[in-house]
């Protein structure tokens, strides 16, 4: 039977910017920073917000192997780049407040917070171009 989702895959473009845009500037732990073969060509890279270990965000590179072959690789890094993907919702308790660090630190919002029927809402850009919903929901 299964019992929960342990971990959820974000295509980036580029780990390190990825990790520095997560860990740096949302404040993400890294729970797994590893070597996947012994060339060290690619890397396990897992994060997740403080306070929820038990789910871990798999900060995926786009690269050829058994996942893209070059045309299906240079097709999903121009879909990621171009915002095409939404990758869920990340829950704040100050969206306010997030907003306006998150702002000063030059991370890229497609729309302010904004009252919505779930609470208030912010949409955001990663360093790849991937968006999510900043919410506050309502109490």
């Amino acid at each position: 039977m299964i019992k929960r989702q342990s971990h959820s895959t974000i295509y980036v473009t580029d780990q390190d910017r990825a990790l520095e845009f997560y860990r740096g500037k949302l404040g993400f732990e890294v729970r797994t920073d590893m070597p996947m073969n012994d060339e060290g060509t690619a890397r396990w890279l897992t994060v997740s917000p403080k306070g929820q270990p038990d789910l871990e965000i798999v900060l995926m590179p786009i690269a050829l192997g058994s996942m893209f072959d070059a045309e299906a690789a240079s097709e999903m890094k121009a879909l990621v780049e171009k915002g095409t993907f939404g990758i869920g919702v990340f829950e704040t308790d100050d969206i306010n407040g997030d907003y306006e660090r998150l702002s000063s630190q030059g991370v890229e919002f497609v729309s302010p917070p904004e009252e919505r029927f779930h609470g208030t809402e912010a949409i955001v850009k990663d360093s790849s171009g991937n968006w999510f919903s900043l919410t506050q929901p309502k109490k």
